[in-house]
């Protein structure tokens, strides 16, 4: 009897622990539901890239001949960043101290910081901006956990809006010195003035004034290294009878283009087949944008500068350069048209130096694995090696006949200098570096066969 009575209380223990376990397992399933993590899709971040470079090419069109673009996916790239990082706290937030609720989703708060931050900017753009967040914005769970990440999302925007009041955008520059021998001027087909001059004077997101890397001037007219850059770039260059093989020729149109539209492209690409979270990939689109951006007020203060006339004047005003080594052709044209600024520095390789030394940084390598489309030749190139990329875009602004190659290597090592401070000084890791938090120290720039 007493052993029958300790069986049925051995059973009954044991389905009270079962059925105990069973409830414990249902209430944390359904305080798992309730509290579900909140929405962190990196997916975020490039469907906005995507709706900034729209919203951008719409305002200013898809081939203006201008550093402008850049700024802008600097100012919107930024937001997102503060946005993102504010809440997950893994690397420094840039120029803030605010950080956002835990327990906020930082997918909306990057959705909403993008979003205000192209409102301000692109007003005419409202509707299609208004309708591409509600479709955002539908994509995530309705709770507290969205409302806290828009609303620190629209936090970051407005702290960077204010950072940028009074910055020099749109100041009344101009580019007021006479045509002489080396002096830029305007350039046909269209004869355009000097594009956008208040890039010059622009404050930088990063650098502490435009022309903190701004590099000595372009060779003397009378030097050696001149006449090789005006002869190589009027042989090499030419629209007709040039010495280019038919992969070169290529190669200057495919950089021929809009290069903020192609770089945008890779980092999307980059991001998503790499499988970077969302703080990961806000962190790389805003260290190479802001590094962009610096990189094409950096150029544009040595163009403002220098003023030193382009391959176009410089081969059909040979005769007036007293240079020995040169000899005047009247009639040469460049395969590119001339874009409407000064030679040097090489806008292009300018930002091709300042962004590839920010990603080997990120990456802690020089193995970039970028994929770059190009929308001038409908096609697409992978770029294992910032070096490899950095040679082919100083080579491709010689060879389409709009840079000497003296602008295009002085501009990409500026460019890589902005690079470096870029990330001394910006978007670290709040944790201790690791080895991928450790700018590799092999130059990323071509050589200069002078040197």
């Amino acid at each position: 009897m007493d052993t029958s009575r300790s069986v049925r209380r051995a059973v009954i223990g044991a389905v009270t622990a079962l059925l105990l376990l069973t409830l414990t397992a249902v209430a944390g399933a359904a305080a798992a539901g309730h509290h579900r993590p909140p929405a962190a899709d990196p997916e975020a971040v490039r469907d906005w890239n995507v709706i900034a470079t729209d919203t951008i090419s719409a305002q200013l069109g898809p081939t203006r001949p201008s550093g402008q673009v850049v700024i802008w996916h600097g100012f919107v790239s930024a937001a997102v960043y503060n946005a993102v990082v504010g809440i997950r706290r893994t690397y420094a937030p840039y120029k803030w101290r605010a950080h956002g609720p835990a327990t906020a989703s930082p997918e909306a708060a990057a959705v909403a910081a993008a979003h205000r931050v192209l409102r301000t900017y692109f007003p005419a753009s409202q509707t299609s901006l208004d309708a591409a967040y509600a479709g955002s914005l539908a994509k995530i769970p309705d709770g507290p956990a969205k409302r806290q990440g828009v609303a620190f999302g629209k936090r970051a925007a407005d702290h960077l809006i204010a950072l940028r009041e009074n910055d020099g955008r749109f100041a009344p520059v101009e580019f007021t010195a006479a045509p002489a021998p080396g002096v830029w001027r305007p350039t046909p087909p269209a004869h355009q003035p000097f594009i956008d001059p208040w890039l010059a004077v622009l404050r930088p997101l990063l650098l502490t004034s435009p022309d903190q890397f701004r590099p000595g001037g372009p060779p003397a007219l009378s030097s050696a290294r001149y006449a090789r850059d005006v002869n190589e770039v009027k042989a090499m260059g030419a629209r007709t009878g040039s010495g280019r093989t038919a992969q070169q020729t290529e190669t200057a149109l495919f950089f021929g283009g809009n290069l903020a539209v192609q770089f945008q492209a890779a980092f999307r690409d980059h991001t998503a087949r790499h499988h970077l979270d969302i703080a990961d990939t806000a962190r790389l689109f805003a260290a190479a944008n802001a590094a962009a951006t610096d990189a094409v007020v950096t150029a544009w203060d040595a163009k403002l500068h220098y003023g030193f006339w382009r391959p176009l004047t410089a081969v059909q005003l040979a005769g007036t350069d007293g240079n020995p080594a040169t000899d005047a052709d009247p009639q040469w044209q460049p395969l590119l048209v001339t874009p409407p600024h000064p030679d040097y520095l090489s806008g292009h390789t300018t930002v091709a130096g300042a962004v590839t030394r920010t990603l080997t940084g990120i990456l802690g390598t020089t193995h970039l694995d970028l994929n770059v489309p190009s929308e001038i030749t409908g096609t697409t190139r992978h770029y294992d090696e910032a070096e490899r990329f950095n040679e082919d875009m100083v080579n491709a602004r010689v060879w389409g006949g709009i840079h000497f190659r003296t602008a295009d290597l002085v501009g990409c090592r500026a460019g890589s200098r902005i690079g470096g401070w870029a990330l001394t000084h910006y978007f670290r890791p709040l944790r201790p570096a690791g080895p991928h938090d450790v700018p590799p120290a092999r130059p990323l720039c071509p050589h200069d066969p002078v040197d």
